[in-house]
């Protein structure tokens, strides 16, 4: 028996996948860009893998057929497939349970959640590399980190930069490196080292893939989604206390985001472990602007999605409105005015 590829037209053979899925109490994930399976004589899925980006996930062998070796042959065929498209670095998000077996196929544990995940990647030194990195930047003196998306950067994330940058010697800005919605990672990046060039006691570092993103974030094994974002929060914050650690970073500043549960459970999780491992967790309230409107990237976004843009002015930097109004932006411009919900990225 070989493995197939599944086409996302294919709801039929979907359908049988999710029910194999359920069967082994895991949920289709909704962010996949690869599906594939193993049939038995039948036509039947007995084995089944997926993928999206660099992170391969929803396994699943049927109990009748396990032992048989398929879910080496799903991993081998998953990560031949994710070099033909780029992705030499891969990643795992499973059970503790069956942690044993990826790392017994060369996976690398980076982190994990008690009792709910085991973080892992397919090189040996990855996390460890990116550490070395990160450590030699580090700068004397008292360190903080901001983390942010960004998506794009705001006076409301100029703010929260400036805030820590006066009340420490150094702040170690974290920008999401993931490329989720229409304004691409590079150009995200761009604005942001352009919004705090001016501030000489902040340092900006791309995450690659260790903090992570609601899209990457699989919680496709989880039962629901609060525990899927408690999972989550507590995996960042594993990650982040140990580039803490590297970075002698002594406090998080964090923004508030009273209409988002995400952020809520996000800023609760953290609010909660970081002081145990000796962080300060500042989460400061959202700047407001004179007339009551909060500044958000959703309303940037919003406003250009609406061809707009003049009426969030106040809540930009002029190096993001200079960028959005100049000629380069126009196919990113055109991309959020097609895109149907620009609210949630």
């Amino acid at each position: 028996m070989s493995v197939s590829s599944v086409s996302p037209r294919d709801t039929r053979t979907l359908a049988k996948i999710k029910a194999l899925l359920e069967r082994v109490d895991i949920t289709l994930d909704e962010h996949l860009d690869y599906v594939c399976a193993v049939f038995d004589d039948e036509d039947e899925p007995i084995a089944t893998g997926s993928a999206f980006g660099s992170t391969l996930r929803c396994f699943a062998v049927d109990p009748a057929h396990q032992g048989e070796g398929l879910l080496n042959e799903i991993i081998t065929h998953l990560m031949e497939n994710r070099l033909e498209r780029g992705f030499s670095h891969l990643f795992v998000y499973t059970k503790p349970g069956s942690a044993k077996f990826f790392k017994d196929l060369g996976f690398t544990e980076i982190a994990s959640v008690p009792g709910y995940l085991i973080f892992l990647e397919n090189r040996k030194t990855g996390f460890s590399d990116y550490l070395r990195q990160l450590a030699a930047q580090k700068r004397p003196g008292r360190a903080a980190a901001v983390v942010m998306n960004a998506n794009p950067f705001t006076l409301g994330h100029r703010w929260l930069v400036e805030q820590a940058a006066g009340e420490n010697d150094v702040v170690h800005l974290f920008m999401l490196s993931e490329n989720a919605g229409p304004i691409p990672a590079a150009v995200r990046h761009r604005l942001v080292r352009a919004g705090v060039a001016d501030l000489p006691n902040v340092v900006c570092h791309e995450t690659g893939e260790y903090l992570i993103s609601s899209a990457t974030f699989p919680g496709y094994f989880l039962k629901s989604e609060e525990r899927v974002l408690q999972a989550q929060a507590r995996l960042d914050t594993a990650l982040f206390l140990q580039i803490a650690e590297v970075l002698g970073i002594e406090a998080r500043y964090l923004g508030s985001e009273p209409r988002s549960v995400v952020t809520g459970i996000y800023n609760e999780v953290l609010s909660q472990t970081l002081p145990a491992h000796g962080i300060a967790c500042r989460i400061l309230p959202r700047r407001e602007l004179p007339d009551g409107r909060i500044i958000s990237a959703s309303a940037v976004r919003q406003a250009i999605h609406d061809a707009d843009l003049d009426s969030a002015t106040d809540m930009l930097p002029e190096t993001t409105l200079d960028y959005f109004r100049s000629p380069e932006a126009a196919p990113i411009v055109a991309a959020i005015r097609r895109a149907q919900n620009v609210v949630h990225h």
